[in-house]
């Protein structure tokens, strides 16, 4: 099992899958995330005669943190970890996109190259990760707006491009 990104919407399960060396059933494997208060344990199952496991795990809230699996042990075999990367909680969020230049409302000057979103209620420099068609950037808030029902963020010309983003849709976000 290598590093993975989970990368799920909010109320969609995230899976790890996996195999026990060497291939033990029966044996105790737990999904761990790392929190303010330290590592927590998420899920747990056993493994299959095979050696083989399935963790699965449903975020209820938007999240970016740190997981790990982890064999408990038992009288004969040690514990131990295996770092599995991140898990990301996403929402869908409705976007468009805006260039041109001017003045923009946290401070600075719009250009082809500035990398940010608009938003309406973050405070200004918050990081937002966005994720669309398998692309993901981690930018900053850096204008107000967008001022169209129904969407959430307006992207900079930059962040369009680094995304492949066209036009007006839904994108992916978390903080």
């Amino acid at each position: 099992m290598g590093k993975i990104d989970l990368d799920v919407l909010d109320d969609s399960p995230a899976s790890v899958r996996g195999t026990l060396r060497p291939r033990l059933g029966g044996r105790a494997v737990e999904l761990q995330r790392l929190g303010r208060h330290g590592w927590r344990s998420i899920s747990h199952t056993l493994t299959r005669a095979s050696g083989r496991f399935v963790l699965r795990y449903t975020p209820r809230h938007l999240l970016s943190e740190r997981v790990r699996v982890v064999f408990v042990g038992d009288p004969r075999d040690l514990s131990t970890h295996r770092n599995v990367g991140r898990l990301r909680s996403y929402r869908l969020a409705g976007a468009s996109w805006y260039g041109g230049g001017g003045s923009l409302a946290c401070g600075g000057e719009l250009t082809g190259a500035t990398m940010g979103v608009a938003n309406k209620t973050l405070p200004c420099g918050t990081l937002v990760t966005l994720r669309y068609g398998g692309r993901s950037v981690r930018v900053p808030v850096v204008d107000r707006g967008p001022y169209v029902a129904g969407r959430d963020f307006d992207l900079t010309e930059a962040t369009k491009r680094a995304l492949g983003f066209e036009g007006v849709g839904e994108v992916w976000s978390t903080r």
